[in-house]
């Protein structure tokens, strides 16, 4: 079978404020079903992009395509094909749970009666029909999520728009928040994603960017990244810099590469279990002495230099 068009496909995206370049001549393209992530630090123009394809900021030059629409000459057409969830709480504190909905389908020229059938399958989709009349104040912060991303597919987009979908929220409702975005994959939806968390990106992207001062480092799926960048296992060390430099000394022929941060030594190794060890043996006091397996942080921090959070 022919490989299916991307619905998103960006040639030398860029943005320029003033003389900084917020996006700095990138490519990439979306395969229609899947969803993709940008990841990077704040500042890095991820939310940028987004604000580009969503039709909020206008591009100062490359070509941009959403859905086979140029986003410069067919806005509107673009626009009726997306849902956009913004890390902001824009719900309508004035309204109840349905009005959040029937309201916000006013904008797409929706019939009453299909706003209203709309309405009622999102609100049992996301598992809201108890609060269906409530008011959005009595929500707690997982149900308020999910209201804003039932919201964003009134219109039944193609393309849904996350920018951050889980900050804030609790372990139970970031997993709430997840399992959707799973179902809506499977309905056909693609997601476009931008996150800090790593288990997000892992359970949730087919493919990642990583951003960093508005260019494209590097675009892979998240376990391809992690195979091709770092070892498989990171072995860290916290402790004062003496004690830290004593046990790079002594271990420097058991590891692949490290890095040394403000706080903790990082150690990366095909093999954990006998490093761990070994820094054991060496008795010298540590404040924490852990062994975990190598994160999409661990690929942006080879890459970069710097701390996804910063």
């Amino acid at each position: 079978m022919p490989k299916s068009a991307p619905i998103i496909k960006a040639t030398n995206l860029t943005k320029l404020y003033d003389t900084l370049k917020a996006v700095d001549g990138i490519n990439f393209q979306i395969e229609p079903g899947t969803c993709y992530g940008f990841l990077g630090p704040n500042g890095a123009g991820k939310t940028t992009v987004m604000r580009m394809i969503y039709c909020v900021t206008p591009l100062s030059s490359g070509i941009l395509e959403v859905n086979g629409n140029n986003v410069m000459k067919r806005m509107s057409a673009v626009k009726r094909g997306i849902g956009v969830v913004t890390q902001d709480d824009s719900l309508d504190y004035d309204l109840n749970v349905i009005n959040n909905l029937l309201v916000y389908a006013r904008y797409y020229d929706l019939t009453k009666e299909q706003a209203v059938r709309r309405a009622d399958e999102l609100i049992e989709f996301f598992q809201l029909g108890e609060k269906r009349q409530a008011h959005v104040r009595t929500l707690s912060g997982g149900m308020k999520r999910r209201l804003q991303i039932a919201r964003a597919l009134i219109n039944k987009p193609s393309i849904l728009i996350l920018d951050e979908p889980s900050t804030g929220l609790d372990p139970q409702a970031r997993h709430h928040v997840w399992a959707k975005c799973h179902e809506l994959l499977e309905q056909g939806v693609t997601l476009l994603l931008t996150t800090h968390y790593m288990d997000e990106a892992e359970q949730l992207c087919d493919k990642i960017a990583v951003m960093d001062q508005g260019r494209i480092i590097t675009e892979a799926s998240p376990w391809d990244l992690i195979k091709s960048e770092v070892s498989p296992y990171v072995v860290e060390v916290r402790s004062d810099e003496q004690t830290r430099q004593k046990i790079l000394t002594a271990v420097a022929d058991q590891i692949d590469f490290h890095e040394a941060l403000s706080d903790r030594l990082l150690l990366y190794t095909a093999d954990a279990i006998p490093l761990h060890a070994q820094i054991q043996d060496m008795n010298i006091p540590v404040k924490t002495l852990l062994s975990r397996r190598a994160s999409l942080e661990d690929v942006f921090l080879k890459l970069t230099g710097r701390e996804l959070i910063d």
